[in-house]
């Protein structure tokens, strides 16, 4: 058996205690997860919650900036093979909105939110992550929208806020009073949000 050089260790107590925390967050919500307890079911102490992500809130951040990145680089490879409309209209509509993790999550996201609304230098760091990933979803939708001349009914700016504001509702929603089926009112708002051209 190899052994792990330091930095591969350190990668991987990095990578394992990422994967506790967005399972201790779904199951238990931002408020009532512990270090300790995401710390445990990583297999580790809670010090090393603290000296890879400096607590809860860190861990949070590098959590959603993973999920951001991850989202683009799905984002950015299904418009690269988009060569219609629906195809766009697919790319944008998350398969997961109706999923029940996906509402834990959105729940999650909230509490955060309303947590950090009192703590300015940890909501900056939420918004920051927030902005630089619905600037990079403008700058996708810019360039295929452009690439197969589709005209949106809004500025894209205005557009991927909206969308996003409305995917967190409709997953949020499903934990309290399921919708028949979020995805469909997801494609329909896309489909107005990116209409037919007139010929």
């Amino acid at each position: 058996m190899t052994r792990l050089t330091r930095a591969e260790q350190q990668r991987r107590t990095h990578e394992h205690l990422l994967g506790a925390g967005r399972q201790v967050f779904l199951r238990r919500g931002f408020l009532a997860a512990t270090v300790e307890e995401i710390a445990a079911d990583a297999g580790y102490t809670r010090g090393a919650v603290y000296k890879h992500f400096g607590g809860k809130e860190g861990l949070w951040l590098a959590i959603i900036r993973a999920d951001a990145d991850g989202h683009l680089q799905g984002l950015r490879e299904a418009l690269a093979r988009a060569a219609t409309r629906e195809e766009v209209i697919a790319a944008l509509n998350p398969v997961d909105v109706a999923d029940k993790d996906a509402a834990k999550w959105s729940a999650a996201a909230a509490e955060v939110l309303a947590a950090t609304a009192q703590q300015p230098e940890t909501a900056t760091l939420v918004a920051a992550i927030q902005r630089r990933h619905d600037d990079e979803v403008v700058a996708l939708l810019t360039e295929h929208t452009r690439r197969l001349r589709l005209e949106p009914a809004l500025p894209l700016d205005q557009a991927v806020v909206m969308l996003g504001a409305l995917g967190i509702g409709l997953a949020l929603r499903q934990s309290v009073a399921p919708a028949a089926d979020p995805a469909a009112i997801l494609a329909h708002v896309l489909e107005t949000m990116i209409p037919i051209k007139a010929t």
